[in-house]
């Protein structure tokens, strides 16, 4: 089936009266492989869409499809003696050696339907939805979330603890795209969308959302995100978590700061030789 094919299907389940769950679970099997080989995608990078990359909420809209025609149904394991239960339309991930993936023993779990490229390493545990794009020789290190419909570049590294939030809804926003050669630093955050551009570094610790101002010490400026579009990371910015002053109210009073953001340098050789050093466990 091929792609414009697959996105009518799905437009027209969406517009008609009645739909047959039969069909709808069948259409749906059909997004979740082409997602699952990377054919479809729920955001593609595009020159002129703002940040950089577009959403196909088409995509997003079929998702919900299979979460609304499934069953739940037992899919425990071992034997019933790890009891799980889940719609009988979101099976794992079946991987083998041939696809060249390393999920190292000890409790992940990687939905069908999200695509997983050459060389990628997961350790365990970590977690990866249904809808996410993890691209060739990224890392996802332990207790590392990969949301629905999350955008993983290529050679990215998810250190331990980071939360990478997908966005499925609402079905027209970008969902949370991490670009090629990022770092992410252990227990940082990046939720509703925002987006890191290539080669940056997220230091231990960072929270970033669609809506968080990032304070770019370099240039003296404040990167906000724009109409239309989340905030996005600038490409090579090193960031690291920091906090300004309230300056209003009780707060001022009170000596209260809020955690922000902060962007302290941009990315040269000193920070490359650091980042290779995770070359290492490879």
């Amino acid at each position: 089936m091929t792609t414009a094919t697959l996105q009518a299907e799905i437009e027209a389940l969406l517009s008609a009266e009645a739909v047959s769950a039969e069909q709808a679970r069948a259409v749906f099997a059909g997004l979740r492989a082409a997602l699952s080989d990377g054919s479809v995608r729920a955001a593609e990078p595009d020159a002129a869409a703002p940040g950089g990359w577009r959403v196909n909420a088409w995509v997003k809209r079929g998702i919900l499809l299979g979460f609304r025609y499934g069953q739940v149904v037992d899919v425990s394991a071992d034997h019933g003696r790890w009891p799980f239960f889940d719609k009988d339309t979101l099976p794992l991930k079946k991987l083998d050696a041939a696809a060249g993936v390393r999920i190292v023993p000890g409790g992940s779990t990687v939905r069908d339907g999200a695509f997983i490229g050459q060389k990628v390493i997961c350790m365990p545990p970590m977690y990866i939805n249904i809808g996410a794009y993890v691209g060739e020789g990224s890392l996802v290190d332990s207790h590392a979330l990969v949301g629905s419909c999350a955008q993983i570049g290529q050679r990215v590294h998810l250190s331990a603890g980071a939360q990478i939030g997908g966005v499925i809804e609402p079905v027209g926003a970008i969902p949370v795209v991490i670009e090629d050669d990022v770092l992410v630093g252990g227990n940082t955050g990046v939720y509703e969308g925002a987006i890191v551009k290539r080669r940056a570094v997220l230091a231990a610790g960072v929270i970033l959302t669609g809506s968080t101002p990032i304070y770019d010490l370099v240039h003296g400026t404040i990167v906000r995100p724009e109409p239309g579009s989340p905030v996005v990371v600038p490409e090579g910015a090193v960031v690291v978590p920091g906090a300004r002053g309230v300056t209003v109210g009780a707060g001022k009073e009170w000596g209260l700061s809020l955690a922000t953001p902060v962007i302290v340098k941009y990315r040269d050789d000193r920070t490359d030789t650091r980042t290779e050093l995770e070359q290492w466990i490879r």
